[in-house]
């Protein structure tokens, strides 16, 4: 049976043969030098295998592979460390860990990170003079966040400090880049340009791919938990003993005066509850959408009657099947019946979908009802609660942000007296998605 020795084990080995010799042979030296023999090639000989040997240790010490294997070990550590110390995010915690982490790593003196206004972490020399979250001053890094480019930079005229510094002359700017945005810098400083090499680059770039995929993944598990809240607080708010009491009482005096109706109510009742299982983790056709929210006020409807409530769409048939996230519209309509309603008179709500700047989706949900004063419209995105308003508003201004960018918003217009009305700007909303799940 033959016994395979990996190329790492064979050059320990190796290692360890020619150390011996090395010390035999110096050994020996040391003693001839301490009692010269009488021959002269007595001394030559341990002089010669000294030598030889000597080369030879050096040669498997420096061999490319193991220089090579020793390099990727220590950056895997590195890399790993890093990964670490992103476990939250991109904040400004995380983001002095990172650079604690790369400075003594690199041939850099001063390692910097970014997000797109502010410095959020800083290491290595100038530290006193770049506090967590002051603003961005070099043009370089605008450049960078603007273009999305990495920049190398040779001179701190380049870098763009406002006067000429002795201490950094030369950077690596690279973007972090998520979902084709930039959502930050990592900077790598150095005292002249000659520090700045092919490896360097390489090493800056690496690492500004790595933080950015971590911090994609942080946005990902971050958005699939304000999904999930979204989606058990809506199941919380659709199942909840008032809605469901109140629907059936409905639904059983109209099987007295009107079987017929209570049949379709019964339905469409059922029809309600699997829809709002079926699209609870998933994006949905904006038609769906629009359908369960009609469904909903259908229950309402026949409630309060139809000179209290009356609901209008206008969904243009090209919009219809855009992807939207579940339980965007229908809260908001909710929240309307509840706290829109006049004392008297009907209350008519609209739903309206259309695009904005061609790419993106714009829903606007309004009525007629009481309003809301200046005060209450100003505070409303900052409510805390777990019901009413504080699903309707704050998770979902939340999830559209998850789902379509920070640049995403909702924006409320209200008038005491006169009505309100919701608008949410999808950014890109109007870009074909992926649907994960089936109809």
């Amino acid at each position: 049976m033959k016994i395979r020795i990996s190329r790492e084990m064979r050059n320990r080995i190796l290692e360890t043969f020619f150390l011996i010799v090395d010390v035999l042979s110096g050994s020996l030296l040391l003693g001839y030098f301490i009692n010269p023999p009488s021959a002269s090639n007595l001394f030559i000989v341990p002089c010669v295998i000294f030598a030889a040997s000597l080369v030879m240790t050096v040669r498997v010490w420096f061999d490319p592979d193991r220089v090579r294997a020793s390099q990727s070990d220590a950056m895997l550590d590195l890399a790993g460390r890093t990964l670490s110390a992103m476990s939250e995010g991109l904040n400004a915690n995380s983001a002095q860990k990172v650079c604690d982490l790369l400075l003594p790593a690199t041939d850099t003196i001063a390692v910097a990170i970014t997000d797109a206004d502010h410095i959020l972490g800083y290491s290595g020399a100038n530290k006193e003079l770049n506090p967590t979250w002051a603003p961005i001053r070099t043009q370089a890094t605008h450049n960078v966040i603007e273009s999305g480019e990495m920049q190398v930079l040779y001179t701190a005229e380049e870098i763009g400090f406002p006067e000429r510094r002795n201490v950094i002359n030369a950077a690596i700017i690279v973007p972090l880049i998520v979902s084709d945005n930039v959502v930050g810098t990592l900077k790598f400083y150095y005292p002249h340009a000659r520090k700045v090499t092919a490896t360097q680059q390489s090493i800056a770039s690496g690492f500004a791919d790595l933080l950015s995929s971590q911090i994609a993944a942080w946005k990902f598990k971050d958005q699939k938990k304000l999904a999930t809240s979204m989606e058990l607080k809506a199941l919380q708010s659709q199942i909840n003993p008032h809605f469901l009491f109140n629907t059936i009482n409905t639904i059983s005096s109209f099987i007295r005066t009107d079987p017929a109706k209570a049949r379709v109510l019964l339905r469409e009742f059922a029809t309600f509850y699997r829809r709002t299982l079926e699209d609870a983790s998933d994006l949905i056709p904006l038609y769906r959408e629009v359908d369960q929210t009609s469904r909903y006020l259908q229950f309402e409807i026949a409630r309060f009657g139809e000179d209290r409530l009356q609901l209008s769409c206008d969904i243009p048939d090209d919009l219809a099947g855009l992807l939207v996230p579940a339980f965007m519209i229908q809260p908001l309509v909710e929240n309307s019946v509840k706290h829109a309603m006049p004392a008297t008179g009907t209350l008519h709500i609209a739903i309206k979908a259309s695009r904005v700047n061609d790419d993106d989706l714009s829903i606007d949900v309004s009525d007629d009802g009481v309003g809301m004063s200046e005060e209450s419209r100003s505070t409303i995105k900052k409510k805390k609660e777990s019901t009413g308003l504080g699903i309707a508003v704050r998770n979902i201004n939340d999830r559209m942000k998850g789902y379509y960018g920070p640049e995403s918003h909702m924006h409320v217009e209200s008038e005491e007296g006169v009505g309100t009305t919701i608008t949410l700007l999808l950014k890109h909303g109007c870009t074909p998605r992926e649907h994960e799940g089936g109809e």
